[in-house]
């Protein structure tokens, strides 16, 4: 009998058989294995990432263990009745699920989370998930999108479990759309996936895009894939305050009214404000201030973001709502 190697490659490398008086006794002991195999699995509760191992032959799918930061709740800075909406969506369908089983509700759910660039999707995602340590998390990124088929089978192996697809719009856009390249077969799996889940399928699907208007009606529009779709919005001012606080620990921001700060970034994006304060306490440094950041060097900041950066920056940071004042 073997297992996955050091490198944590996966294959087919187990075989147990088993010999008995009858046939049935065979099967029953079999059956038992399995479910002792589905709850000792050493990826149970553990959260992964999956990728194709290129470099060995044949070609093996590599499963690799991560750790989810830390993320308190006061760090995540949305609207409380949208992130409460949130936690009610899945860590309250994670707490209350025996009960929802036994009344007959289904467990299997899709959520869609959507916005702008840099209002805190992932951030959403990663801290959602850190509060369902129960849950056997599996994160498709990047070129891992390619092994969604595997990522589900894992899934439902273990359930329950989350399955986070970030930025879904690449392998589910629009098939109406004049791009050819937009017909991803990843697209097909995808519904697939989701459709073939049984009823009392434990698995959550939590997907995010920036670009709602382009995915695939199939996945966005037919009930039944997506129970749930949230915005993620650029932050109001009493976000924008909460945010300039939290990512002005450690800072000593002259003047205790913000007021003006505040009215000034209306329209950015919370990865906007995290790069401001990081610019402005540059400046502080290069003026020989320390950690003492004063009203010039977060005007200096602001500038150099909206007009020096150029739309691009704008862009990347999430601040294309910005309006003047």
């Amino acid at each position: 009998m073997r297992g996955p190697n050091d490198a944590g490659f996966r294959r087919q490398q187990l075989t147990v058989e088993v010999m008995a008086r009858d046939n049935e006794r065979a099967q029953r002991l079999l059956a038992e294995l399995r479910v002792l195999m589905r709850r000792l699995n050493v990826y149970r509760s553990r959260v992964v990432t999956l990728s194709e191992a290129t470099d060995v032959f044949p070609a093996a799918t590599k499963i690799e263990l991560q750790s989810l930061p830390r993320i308190a709740r006061e760090s995540l800075i949305l609207p409380e009745a949208l992130l409460a909406r949130l936690e009610r969506s899945t860590i309250g369908f994670s707490r209350h699920r025996a009960s929802l089983l036994a009344s007959g509700r289904h467990l299997k759910r899709g959520l869609l989370l959507y916005g702008p660039p840099g209002t805190g999707k992932t951030l959403t995602a990663m801290y959602l998930a850190s509060q369902m340590q129960e849950r056997t998390t599996l994160l498709l990124t990047g070129l891992g999108v390619k092994l969604l088929k595997e990522a589900c089978a894992m899934a439902r192996s273990l359930q329950p479990s989350l399955v986070v697809l970030e930025d879904v719009d690449i392998i589910a856009q629009d098939r109406e759309s004049t791009d050819s390249s937009c017909r991803s077969p990843l697209l097909f799996d995808l519904l697939n996936q989701m459709d073939g889940l049984a009823e009392d399928t434990d698995v959550i699907f939590l997907l995010t895009t920036n670009r709602p208007q382009a995915l695939e009606p199939a996945l966005a529009a037919r009930p039944g894939r997506i129970d749930l779709a949230v915005e993620v919005p650029l932050p109001d001012a009493d976000c924008r305050r909460r945010l300039l606080a939290l990512y002005g620990r450690g800072l000593s921001l002259r003047g205790d009214d913000l007021a003006p700060l505040i009215a000034r970034t209306e329209g950015v994006s919370a990865a906007f404000i995290r790069e401001l304060l990081r610019r402005a306490a540059l400046f502080a440094a290069d003026a020989g201030r320390g950690v003492a950041v004063a009203e010039e060097d977060l005007k200096e900041a602001l500038h150099e973001l909206l007009v020096d950066g150029g739309p691009l920056t704008r862009s990347l940071l999430g601040a294309q709502g910005h309006r003047p004042s």
